[in-house]
C-alpha cells in the first residue's frame, strides 16, 4: 500500500515484549505509531488497553489500531465490542492479508506467545500491502457494521 497511516498500538504484560518490536516495523514502513501503553512489565488488564486503543481510532477518522496480548484472543474480543472496530487476530500472512481485502479490520490483534519475531515480520508486511477490496465484500463489512449498532460498547 501506498498510504501512510497513523496507528496506535496497546499491549498488556504478555504482550510488551514484541511491543517496540511492532511498532518499529511499521514505522520502517513510514507509518506514524502512538504508544499508548503499557511501559513496565506490570501486570495490567487487556481490556483496559483494547479500549485506549479502540477508542482512539473512533476518535481519529482514517487511523488503524495495533493490539497484543499473550494470544491475541482477549484483545480481539475486548476490541470488537467497540461499534466501529473491526479487529482481525492475525497468526499468519493470510489472515493478515484477508482482513484487510475482505473484511476491511482497522485493528490488528497480535499474539507474543503464538507469533514469532519472523512471523510477526511477514504478518505486517501482509496487512500493509492489502487494501480493501470493496465491491462484494462491502456489503458484508456493513452488515458486520450493523451488527454493532444492536448494542456493543460506545466511544
Amino acid at each position: 500500500r501506498n498510504l501512510l497511516m497513523k496507528y496506535f498500538i496497546g499491549a498488556d504484560h504478555a504482550g510488551i515484549d514484541i511491543k517496540d518490536y511492532v511498532k518499529e516495523l511499521f514505522e520502517e514502513r513510514g507509518h506514524e505509531v502512538v504508544d499508548l501503553g503499557p511501559f513496565s512489565k506490570d501486570r495490567v488488564d487487556y481490556p483496559d488497553y483494547a479500549a485506549k486503543v479502540c477508542k482512539k481510532v473512533l476518535e481519529e477518522q482514517g487511523t488503524m489500531g495495533i493490539l497484543i496480548c499473550g494470544s491475541g484472543l482477549g484483545m480481539s474480543m475486548a476490541a470488537n465490542k467497540f461499534d466501529g472496530i473491526r479487529a482481525a487476530l492475525c497468526h499468519n500472512e493470510y489472515s493478515a492479508r484477508m482482513a484487510r481485502k475482505h473484511n476491511d479490520a482497522n485493528v490488528i490483534c497480535l499474539g507474543e506467545r503464538v507469533s514469532g519475531y519472523g512471523m510477526i515480520e511477514a504478518i505486517i508486511k501482509s496487512w500493509d500491502k492489502a487494501e480493501f477490496e470493496g465491491g462484494r465484500h462491502a456489503g458484508r463489512v456493513e452488515k458486520v457494521n450493523a451488527l454493532g449498532k444492536m448494542g456493543s460498547c460506545r466511544a
